[in-house]
């Protein structure tokens, strides 16, 4: 791929399965110098009598791993087996283990008690249960001998060493990997984006209400440069520390948040955690950066007014907005409405990760066009607390009416707030949603055969296809496919998530086929979800990579619809296991309402699911999906939150003057807590109906891409969660500080 007189265009996504390696290779690597010996590794899923899974090796993969014997001796004839990690299985024991095939019986010729749950057979025994017949999934080499003295000795084969070697071992962390560092750039960015809108607004609010201190500074003579630098020096001075413990804290949460990934399944259990001080150095100095600009951009125009003109100036608020600050709002504002464009225009992944930058642009809108939206809510919401209570209403308008600059910096982190966690969370559920609808709405299967372990062997689709009263049994082997995307005018290469059928698709399941037809999927044809399928018909030819990264040129012979519910792919299952590293089934949809109780006793780990029941197994699968972003979310929320009660909780500690004035002239401290309640009501409220907006535009571009419909998935309860946390802390904020403001008996001077 590439563009016109430009250099082609290399793009590399990585592959889910193993690519197999002939074991007439073998030879050829001992020959190489510093070679010991080459050990031709196969692992294969299996599955004890207990329902334990366990990985399936020749004896002499052992090793290359932490297997030691602890009792017993090496499996010698084809019957034998060495277990490790079998608690209650003694030397001798006889237990029947399931491969690709029914179980049979094997007995127990030694035990290792290291290493992962394993099964180890005879080199010929575990050639025969992988069912690859002089293939292995990787060639061992021991000894030291020369990288590219290897490589001369098989060509066309990839070579690994170092910390190479387990992206070979484990491919699930190498297709984890790309997927992290896009998830965690994006997220990354719109992190520090709220973080330098969230700080940027608290260091301009502090200096605004510090007016009259620098104007008193420069009334007795301090120059601009002065007032610039104290102010600059206070910012490092109070930021440095805060910043470093920030980034101290940042190494904890990474490592628990990876821990939570593992667990949870999220991240394959290879999959290393690497803390370095590199990030946090630079998350320091972008922060420090930004807040020393913000301080010095703000503090311009208080030290740049005439001495005697400085007191003034701090007393009074200017009305009027500055003219760049309008011209910048409104860029911001059409940033935000091209990013609009590319979301309604974008597929997958692309669609998801538009919606950040188009919050935070419409959010950065917000914050520059803030005291405009204030007026405007003041307007509103002021009429509505005049009628709540005609006195106290009136002041509670006046008062946000007459300070907008104040009133538009305390809407940007409210607006922020609810827009953020809005977007973010209702987007997954959004998506969820549309996964749930599709795959019932598709599924036309009775009843589900699934595997409580590894996965199905093949024969299992078959027996129950030969059972009366089945019309149709579909087995299904989930996969994933490489291939070039069309996205807004340009290829980009993706992972796509899909699945592998059988015979019997077209009566099992309904993907939404709009076009061809899903019984021609057979050989090497494949079916195309709308969403990918960018300009591609029935008939054309599709180029894609197979999991273990085999490149065909396949025949399209249906577009379809419901790509949430069923994957983006739908390929032939023999396809898709002729290129896996596992043969197994993950699933048989079977139509009719036979008994299915012989299928279930003659394979272990089967059991047989209502729609409902597997409905509700996937419902948990899209679940796990989004964990990531939920924790992310709620990480990000949180500093939004605390920057939202520290921006509304120094606003309100800066009015004491004017607290103590309204108690002067006579107001009770009842009478000013009900005036700040209801201007609370106007700010808060102003803030969260621009969130909500902000929100509402994007969820609706972003359902309307998604699902085919603007109607996103809004949860009531998630829904009153936020909006009440918001208005709930902003409220609590304000009032808490005023009440400690008011708590002294006698009001402080107003000189």
């Amino acid at each position: 791929m590439g563009r016109f007189a430009d250099e082609p265009e290399e793009q590399s996504r990585p592959l889910t399965d193993r690519a197999p390696v002939p074991i007439a290779a073998a030879e050829r690597l001992r020959a190489v110098p510093g070679v010991r010996d080459v050990v031709a590794d196969v692992a294969f899923p299996a599955l004890l009598p207990s329902g334990a899974p366990v990985t399936g090796h020749g004896w002499e993969s052992a090793a290359l791993r932490p297997y030691r014997l602890s009792a017993g001796r090496a499996p010698q004839a084809p019957d034998e087996v060495v277990l490790s990690r079998a608690p209650g299985i003694a030397p001798g024991a006889v237990v029947r283990i399931q491969a690709d095939g029914p179980p049979r019986a094997y007995r127990v010729s030694g035990l290792v008690a290291e290493g992962p749950p394993a099964a180890f057979f005879t080199t010929a025994t575990a050639a025969a249960l992988d069912g690859r017949p002089g293939l292995a999934d990787a060639l061992a080499v021991l000894g030291d001998p020369d990288e590219d003295a290897l490589r001369a000795a098989v060509p066309g084969l990839a070579v690994s060493a170092g910390a190479a070697r387990g992206d070979a071992e484990d491919p699930a962390v190498a297709a984890a990997r790309p997927d992290v560092v896009e998830l965690s750039a994006s997220f990354g960015g719109v992190a520090a984006m709220t973080a330098l809108v969230v700080v940027g607004g608290l260091v301009v609010l502090s200096v605004r209400e510090r007016a009259r201190e620098f104007a008193l500074l420069r009334a007795v003579g301090a120059t601009p440069g002065q007032v610039r630098g104290r102010l600059l020096r206070e910012t490092l001075r109070v930021g440095a520390p805060a910043a470093l413990a920030g980034g101290a804290a940042s190494l904890g949460a990474g490592a628990a948040l990876h821990a939570a990934m593992v667990r949870e399944g999220v991240l394959p259990k290879g999959f290393g955690l690497s803390l370095g001080p590199l990030p946090v150095l630079a998350a320091v100095a972008a922060t420090l950066l930004a807040a020393t600009a913000t301080a010095l951009l703000a503090s311009l125009r208080v030290s740049r007014i005439r001495p005697v003109e400085a007191l003034g100036e701090a007393a009074a608020e200017n009305p009027r907005l500055p003219r760049w600050r309008v011209v910048t709002g409104a860029a911001f504002l059409v940033v935000g409405l091209n990013a609009l464009g590319f979301s309604a225009g974008a597929t997958g992944p692309a669609a998801s990760v538009s919606i950040g930058g188009l919050v935070i642009s419409l959010i950065v809108a917000t914050a520059f066009l803030g005291p405009l939206v204030a007026r405007l809510g003041n307007r509103v919401l002021g009429r509505a607390a005049r009628a709540v209570s005609p006195v106290a209403g009136r002041m509670a308008q006046h008062a946000a009416g007459s300070a907008a600059l104040r009133a538009g910096s305390l809407i940007t982190p409210v607006a922020l707030a609810v827009a953020f966690a809005g977007v973010q969370l209702f987007a997954q559920s959004t998506v969820a949603h549309a996964a749930r609808t599709q795959a019932r709405e598709g599924n036309r299967a009775d009843r589900i055969v699934a595997a409580a372990g590894p996965g199905l062997p093949g024969g299992v689709a078959e027996a129950v296809r030969r059972l009366p009263g089945v019309t149709a049994a579909t087995p299904v082997k989930r996969t994933t496919v490489v291939m070039a995307v069309k996205e807004l005018g340009e290829k980009n290469l993706r992972s796509l998530n899909g699945s592998g059928v059988g015979a019997g698709a077209a009566e099992t399941l309904d993907p939404g086929v709009s076009a061809g037809r899903l019984g021609d999927l057979r050989g090497d044809a494949v079916a195309l979800s709308r969403d990918v399928a960018g300009g591609l018909g029935v008939g054309s030819t599709a180029p894609l990579w197979l999991g273990d990264g085999t490149r065909i040129r396949a025949r399209v012979v249906a577009i379809y619809d419901r790509g949430l519910g069923f994957g983006d792919v739908l390929l032939p299952r023999d396809l898709v296991a002729a290129h896996s590293s596992s043969p197994l089934d993950d699933h048989v949809l079977v139509r009719g309402r036979a008994d299915l109780g012989p299928v279930t006793a003659a394979y272990a780990g089967t059991r047989v699911l209502t729609p409902g029941e597997f409905q509700a197994g996937l419902s948990q699968e899209v679940r796990l999906q989004g964990l990531v972003s939920l924790l992310v979310v709620a990480a990000i929320s949180g500093f939004v939150l605390i920057g939202l009660v520290t921006t509304l909780a120094l606003a309100t500690a800066a009015r004491r003057r004017e607290f103590a004035l309204l108690r002067l002239v006579g107001a009770t401290r009842r009478q000013v807590l009900r005036m700040l309640r209801l201007e609370a009501a106007i700010v808060l409220g102003t803030g969260i109906a621009a969130g909500t907006l902000i929100a509402a535009v994007t969820l609706t571009a972003f359902a309307a891409r998604v699902t085919g419909l603007p109607l996103p998935s809004v949860p009531p309860l998630a829904c009153a969660a936020v909006l009440l946390g918001v208005a709930g802390s902003g409220t609590a904020a304000i009032l808490l500080t005023a009440r400690a403001v008011l708590r002294r008996r006698t009001p402080p001077s107003l000189s």
